[in-house]
């Protein structure tokens, strides 16, 4: 490796061409990154003081042996954004020249000379005429805006987007643009080349990226496929897998959703969730597992697997039936299912089940989701639950199975029933539902041939929202009007939907019900009813509550299974062991064995979904996994607890980092517990442990 300082235009001018490689992530700098470099260049140009300014690193390699006779081009390992972003800028400078009529404001920059030194190689034809070539649409894009053509259909957004900037700009300084020409002039890069045979790109690439406007996971993982593989295969992986499933997302959804992706793509392959800055240290542990095989085997994997993704969160799919069940889904937002819909889509694929069970399933994970929400059952550890559904899955049964599972959730994790859905509906704040059209088309809709726009239709309080109730309001209401305005006002039975809102303003509800347009003409299901109905009182709201949270029971549809059916399947669940409790020696002595039962009655006591299970050197208590492992010793309990060891609260100091000590059970945190005092205290270090597994709070409906 070489490393030099250099002017940036010194160092175009001198340059043959730069290459970027298939394996590079697109263009991707927006306004924020422009703007900030545009401001540095006009501060550095403005300041006689300032006497350069540090743009960063340009890293290459030389894309071939390097011959006197066809010298090669230079393959960029880190430094496309600048050089695309400098080059875009140039150009604009170069027009706002030509168009001015200045021959050469300053020197070296004239509208021909810009062009020839930084942007173009003139006396070359084809590829070799550019100094830069970028990849795909990205390089369409730049040589139509260096040779000024007209774009393509499908032309680079970013790229479009950034000249346009730069034209905008530069245009506002009024052909005062001696800050702009000094600044460029004053603009300093490292110059590294990297030399073959010897240079490891790709952990300089790594090393490289770890400050500024990073790589996304995916481009990282997209790189470490790709770079390290011969010319040839790189590109006819890239071409049949990586770049059609780019164009799958489109241009700005990759940028998005694709470290989404990935990361619930590890999650199904590995059975773990990652954390979504560790997806690419994930993502190298697994390809390098000998199971995976080949590269182009993953590479194929990865694009099947993007498919379904897209068809699933990014409205890409073909089927209307399981277009229109992955749209209520989206429409809940709650994308820790993505992992469980994954394999279930595969299994679809692959012919395990038929598509009126896969939807069945689906509508069941929409159901299990919004049942929930309604009956404030806490979020957390919603993405454990579904990233381990399929692990007791009888796929020989695949619906009934997973209907199944549904029902044996217990505690924080259960399916709500009709009577706790129907219960909460009828109080809860429906008003801020994070997506109140969502209710309120399926209510709508349910039942029907004909589908009804629900986007074209207002949200309606039939007893109106405003503080300052009119006098017939209050007269409808009754004495206790405050009381029933403030319990029932957001709630189901108040509201409904409408294409008059302004009209109904906050008129009674008999002119509401008998004008043109009022709820007797309404053709809406919300609706069906309210012209019988003579006064709006709390009565009447209860009862209308009372017939739409019936219906939405049916909407929301639980799991139905007979109880011998879903017995047998308890059964199945329930782990046999050889181990008892009576197969660990120091639990027969009494005092130890004293002291296991009073622990082990206050850690089931925590939750219902905990289980315990005798192992040959431990006895495991488990929610999502072991959150606290026991070892029966002579004096003592001795608890292994699941947490890091700075993740503790232990006032009292009892407990200990085996974080590198080999220990039986999980965790790095020990604590002894010898006697029936420390009891309380240690049952809190073991809640702590507890709730830390279930708590990652996954985002609320309301």
């Amino acid at each position: 490796m070489k490393a030099t300082e250099a002017k940036l235009i010194d160092f175009l001018k001198k340059s043959p061409q730069f290459t970027i490689p298939i394996y590079q992530r697109t263009y991707s700098w927006t306004e924020r990154e422009c703007r900030q470099l545009w401001d540095d260049v006009i501060r550095t140009g403005s300041d006689e003081k300032i006497s350069a300014h540090f743009l960063g690193s340009i890293v290459y390699i030389e894309k071939d042996i390097y011959q006197v006779t066809t010298p090669s081009s230079l393959l960029v390992i880190d430094g496309q954004q600048r050089l695309a972003t400098v080059m875009l800028l140039l150009e604009a400078l170069a027009r706002q020249i030509g168009k001015s009529g200045i021959e050469e404001p300053v020197d070296g920059f004239s509208e021909e000379k810009i062009r020839n030194y930084y942007l173009l190689n003139p006396f070359e034809k084809e590829d070799r005429r550019y100094k830069l070539l970028l990849t795909q649409t990205d390089r369409e894009t730049l040589i139509a805006i260096i040779e000024r053509k007209q774009l393509h259909q499908e032309y680079s957004i970013l790229i479009k987007k950034s000249f346009d900037l730069f034209t905008n700009w530069i245009s506002e300084l009024n052909e005062d643009l001696q800050a702009l020409y000094k600044g460029i002039a004053k603009l300093m890069i490292v110059d590294v080349a990297l030399t073959r045979g010897q240079d490891n790109p790709q952990l300089i690439f790594e090393s490289m990226n770890s400050t500024g406007r990073e790589l996304t996971q995916a481009d990282l993982i997209r790189n470490f496929i790709l770079m390290g593989l011969e010319p040839d295969h790189q590109k006819r992986l890239y071409e049949d897998y990586w770049r059609p499933m780019e164009q799958l997302f489109g241009q700005e959804a990759y940028g998005t959703y694709f470290d989404i992706f990935i990361r619930h793509y590890l999650t199904v392959k590995t059975g773990e969730i990652p954390r979504i800055e560790e997806v690419y240290d994930v993502f190298k542990q697994y390809s390098r597992k000998p199971e995976i095989g080949i590269v182009d085997s993953l590479v194929k994997d990865i694009f099947k697997f993007a498919g379904y993704f897209c068809a699933m969160a990014l409205d890409k799919e073909q089927d209307k039936d399981l277009a229109v069940a992955f749209s209520d889904l989206r429409e809940l937002r709650v994308d820790v299912a993505y992992p469980l819909l994954l394999e279930l889509y595969d299994d679809y694929q692959n012919n395990r089940f038929e598509k009126h069970d896969f939807i069945q399933t689906i509508r069941l994970v929409e159901s299990y989701v919004f049942r929930r929400a309604v009956c404030s059952i806490p979020t957390n550890s919603l993405n454990k639950t579904f990233t381990t559904f399929l692990r007791d899955i009888d796929k020989t049964h695949y619906l009934e199975s997973v209907e199944a599972r549904f029902l044996l959730l217990t505690s924080y994790r259960r399916f709500p029933t009709d009577a706790e859905l129907e219960r909460e509906l009828k109080v809860r704040n429906l008003y801020k539902f994070r997506s109140r059209s969502y209710w309120l088309r399926r209510i709508e809709n349910y039942g029907r041939k004909e589908y009804v726009p629900v986007d074209e239709y207002t949200i309606e309080h039939i007893l109106p929202q405003n503080e300052n109730l009119s006098d017939e309001w209050k007269k409808d209401l009754g004495p206790d009007w405050e009381r029933i305005r403030d319990t029932w006002l957001h709630t189901l039975g108040n509201l409904t939907l409408t294409a008059y809102n302004s009209e109904y303003s906050d008129r009674t509800f008999s002119e509401k019900r008998d004008m043109r347009g009022g709820f007797r003409d309404s053709p809406l299901m919300l609706n069906k009813g309210l012209a019988e109905i003579e006064e709006w009182d709390e009565q009447a709201i209860q009862e209308r509550a009372n017939r739409l949270a019936k219906i939405a029971s049916e909407v929301w549809l639980a799991p139905q299974l007979e109880k011998q059916v879903l017995d047998s399947y308890a059964k199945k669940t329930q782990k046999e062991t050889e181990y008892s409790i009576d197969d660990y020696p120091y639990l027969k002595i009494p005092q130890i064995r004293e002291l296991f039962e009073a622990f082990r009655k206050e850690v089931l006591a925590m939750d219902p979904v905990i289980t315990e299970e005798f192992l040959k050197q431990y006895i495991a208590y488990k929610a999502e996994t072991n959150f606290v492992d026991v070892v029966p010793q002579k004096t003592r309990l001795r608890l292994s607890l699941n947490l890091k060891f700075h993740e503790i609260n232990d006032p009292r100091g009892m407990c200990k980092d085996v974080s590198n000590i080999g220990r039986w059970g999980n965790g790095d945190v020990e604590v002894g517990l010898s006697n029936m005092e420390d009891l309380p205290y240690v049952i809190g270090l073991v809640r702590q442990a507890f709730e830390k597994q279930i708590g990652n709070g996954d985002e609320r409906l309301f």
